[in-house]
């Protein structure tokens, strides 16, 4: 359903009390939030992050969730970073797979310890933990954010972004946004709803057991505890052994295995799931979900502990809470901005055959199916692990339509609802925080709000720091070729191949393998459509592309910059995607927001 919030910013004069200054604000240090802090600092930028919890890092640590799904061969920019320094920390990757849901799990307080040492090495970088908005204020191009908590200052910053966990500064600011299902009609996805709904996915609030290896006091059950509603959560107990997705119980339990006897309890099926649609929801009712929602886990923890024979286990102390439960909810999705661009399921799985080539524009890659958790809203659709290719998200599903001066991060990018099953996921989130910071700081240092940003220029930057714009498998940062690989890719003069891989599904870019000569000049002909290039023979044309060839079609396009070729061969993709990016360097021909180039959006509207 389409929601759309009042507008909440006023012109105001020039306040006279002494302000906080800051290039970029980030409201929210969740994991898209901490990663556009740091890649904005290092970019040369004033960042200031604010933060409600105690914590840093979100979903990652502050709701528990710290067991990272998808992107495990994708080691893109930060997300790289944090796993490699989670290896660090426990001595080896294999000490990182503790379950078998995840390759990289670890316990929330290290999540947390690392991303507050990530942050402590920037100096450009100020986070204000236990601090929140009370208003946000727009001022001669710049805004005001008034904080109340552990700060109670007034903050004045360039860029905002809005990397909450609900999208609510967004919401704040009058940005239209969607929330629930799309109507099959709307995008044409071939497993959408037929009719649009306002159902969201569930969330859960995660607990987090320790094996103490003696008898526990079991937690106490709310009034309303019935152990129906949890015994067919594993095998054990279940009357009906042929239900789907039944799983032994041990199974059940060593899905998050942490290290040091820790287990994450964040199961779906008759488990800790929890139905609540939050966003448009006031503070106190939100307050009043959440206490619905942890009751619903204590009762999920007591019925492991008293049903299930699991007496060792007890809640961990590992939050700094009082009720030993995580500081904040698992939000799996929130509103949905109306940005400039809008990706959907049809151009995850066929990025290169849409009316929009928005794959030309992408600053984060993802490699999970369409999961979305539907367990407990009878009246939802089941959407359980809908394959798709490795993808990327789009620049322009990070900025609002008609509001200068934001970018959006976290989930509530201007995706459709199933695609949001898939791009809600750890990494490909944290990807986004970075792409976002780099945005930001851009638009800072050259002094104009972040759509006015060359695509191009944000992209760059992301390879440089051996971030993925696409998301090719079988090229890692450390290849010869990837930057070159990278901004061809995202071109489309060479093109991958996606494949569905059960749950880490791929694309491939093949770098040691040749490309049709009818291909290539395919791939070419967007960028120089008035180029007459030389006359090649049909048979020719279906053979792989040689070097003379390729030195032949250089002298056409660039007859100025020529490189020495050998006189015979075939030449790889790899390596062809290089001399193309020397030679040609057509990945700096200007592109907008939906990825067409200047001649193409021409012809579309003569």
């Amino acid at each position: 359903m389409k929601k759309f919030a009042f507008l909440f910013v006023y012109l105001i004069p020039f306040l006279s009390f002494a302000q906080l200054k800051t290039d970029v604000l980030v409201i929210g240090g969740g994991a898209s939030g901490v990663m556009a802090g740091i890649q904005a600092a290092r970019l040369g930028v004033k960042v200031t992050i604010i933060e409600e919890e105690a914590w840093l890092g979100g979903m990652l640590t502050s709701a528990g969730v710290s067991a990272i799904d998808g992107n495990h061969h994708l080691p893109s920019g930060l997300w790289a970073e944090f796993k490699n320094t989670l290896v660090k920390h426990y001595g080896t990757a294999t000490a990182l797979q503790t379950g078998w849901v995840s390759q990289v799990m670890f316990e929330p307080q290290v999540g947390q310890q690392i991303l507050s040492e990530m942050c402590s090495k920037e100096s450009n970088l100020h986070v204000l933990l236990g601090t929140r908005y009370t208003q946000i204020i727009s001022q001669n191009n710049n805004w005001l954010v008034s904080l109340a908590g552990n700060t109670q200052e007034t903050i004045q910053s360039k860029i905002l972004i809005d990397a909450t966990e609900l999208g609510d500064v967004a919401a704040l600011l009058g940005v239209k946004y969607d929330l629930g299902m799309d109507a099959q009609s709307t995008y044409h996805e071939r497993v959408a709803p037929q009719q649009a709904n306002d159902i969201i996915q569930d969330l859960t609030y995660v607990a987090v057991l320790k094996d103490y290896h003696q008898v526990q006091k079991p937690v106490s059950p709310s009034a309303d505890y019935r152990r129906e509603d949890f015994i067919c959560a594993c095998e054990k107990l279940c009357p009906d052994k042929q239900m789907p997705r039944l799983w032994d119980c041990e199974k059940m339990k060593t899905y998050g295995k942490l290290q040091n006897d820790l287990y994450m309890i964040n199961w779906p099926i008759h488990g800790n799931d929890y139905y609540a649609n939050m966003v448009d929801m006031n503070a106190e009712q939100r307050k009043q979900a959440i206490i619905k929602a942890k009751e619903h886990t204590r009762n999920f923890v007591y019925f492991m502990q008293t049903e299930l024979g699991w007496n060792t286990l007890g809640l961990a102390d590992v939050f700094e809470t009082k009720d030993s439960l995580p500081m904040i909810p698992y939000h799996r999705e929130s509103l949905r901005i109306k940005g400039l661009a809008r990706i959907n399921m049809n151009h995850l799985e066929k990025p290169f055959t849409q009316a929009e080539p928005l794959y030309r524009t992408g600053i984060a890659v993802g490699d999970y199916p369409i999961d979305q958790h539907h367990g407990k809203n009878s009246k939802a659709p089941d959407l359980y692990f809908v394959p798709v290719p490795s993808f990327n998200i789009p620049l322009g599903s990070l900025i609002p339509e008609h509001v200068s001066n934001l970018i959006v991060a976290e989930k509530s990018i201007s995706v459709s609802n199933l695609v949001n099953g898939a791009s809600r996921l750890q990494p490909v989130v944290m990807e986004i925080g970075q792409a976002a910071g780099v945005l930001a700081s851009l638009a800072v240092q050259n002094k104009i709000s972040p759509e006015k940003v060359s695509i191009r220029k944000v992209q760059n930057t992301l390879v440089n720091q051996k971030a993925y714009l696409m998301p090719y498998i079988d090229v890692a940062p450390e290849h010869p070729y990837f930057r070159a690989i990278q901004k061809i890719g995202a071109t489309g003069i060479l093109k991958g191949e996606g494949k569905n891989n059960k749950w880490s599904n791929e694309t491939w870019f093949y770098p040691d393998s040749t490309v049709l000569l009818k291909d290539f000049l395919e791939g070419l002909k967007p960028y120089y459509p008035k180029l007459k290039l030389p006359t090649f023979t049909e048979s020719e044309l279906s053979y792989p592309l040689s070097y003379p060839q390729l030195a032949s079609i250089f002298i056409h396009i660039s007859p100025k910059h020529q490189v020495n070729l050998p006189p015979t061969g075939t030449i790889q993709r790899g390596e062809l995607a290089y001399l193309v990016d020397k030679v040609l360097n057509p990945f700096y021909q200007k592109i907008d927001h939906e990825g067409f180039l200047a001649q193409e959006k021409n012809q579309k509207n003569p």
